[in-house]
């Protein structure tokens, strides 16, 4: 009972942003519980690429797909493509950061961050609701972020825009939860991607937020897998409009 729970076969997800990272960990989950994967980065994936390897050792169907999020006849040319396919379950897990103090921010950066970060994943979600509210099941997770909970320092674009997640996150299932099609968010902590490198060659600002996760570590893009799995599956079909926090106790400190 409790593994049919979390048994994701027979189901199509889409994951953005897959290529590494988090979003590499999130297909790997999925597929490690059924499922096929349809990737997109910002180049196909190459046939012996890390996401496509990971999803055929699991024995699980795997398409790529390329789209250049801070684009938006791309991402709007994505979104029709997708509404071509049956897509169960939707990860909008592409994202971008720039840093620079607001004061300076440059107007560009703003845009781009707000237009990959925001816009794209809303339009995303459009796109493959549609068939989701047709058939009257279907799952949308986004990836949030601490900063859609804290204000964080020298990045207000990407603030701007994960807040903004958090919020979309709860007026989506607002509108589609009553039509079974369950909108959540993971908000992952400190995790050791590509993102936060330049927070952990900073051996000050590591060993500082090093001191505030009760964890103790910082986490890894595999730590996020068990959660994407849970928002996917029927054990979560009851949790709707949640950002859920996956941090090593970070925001509890």
């Amino acid at each position: 009972m409790t593994a049919a729970l979390f048994d994701l076969s027979g189901r199509t997800a889409v994951v953005t942003g897959a290529s590494r990272g988090i979003g590499l960990a999130m297909a790997d989950a999925l597929a490690s519980s059924g499922a096929d994967i349809v990737a997109v980065s910002s180049r196909e994936a190459a046939p012996e690429s890390a996401v496509s390897r990971a999803v055929r050792a699991h024995g699980r169907g795997f398409a790529s797909l390329a789209c250049d999020f801070a684009d938006r006849a791309a991402v709007e040319e994505l979104a029709a493509a997708l509404r071509e396919r049956h897509v169960d379950i939707l990860v909008n897990n592409a994202g971008t950061i720039e840093r620079q103090p607001a004061a300076e921010h440059d107007i560009a950066l703003w845009d781009r961050v707000l237009e990959v970060d925001l816009s794209s994943p809303f339009l995303l979600a459009q796109a493959v609701a549609s068939g989701m509210l047709a058939r009257g099941r279907g799952k949308v997770i986004f990836t949030a972020s601490l900063l859609s909970f804290q204000g964080g320092i020298n990045v207000p674009g990407y603030t701007a825009a994960k807040s903004g997640i958090a919020g979309l996150t709860k007026a989506l299932s607002n509108e589609w939860a009553p039509h079974g099609v369950n909108v959540n968010a993971i908000a992952p902590g400190y995790i050791a991607t590509d993102n936060t490198a330049p927070l952990r060659g900073d051996a000050e600002r590591s060993r500082s937020i090093l001191e505030r996760i009760p964890a103790g570590r910082w986490g890894e893009a595999s730590d996020i897998g068990g959660a994407t799995v849970f928002l996917a599956s029927h054990a979560s079909d009851y949790v709707n409009g949640v950002t859920l926090p996956v941090d090593g106790g970070w925001l509890g400190r």
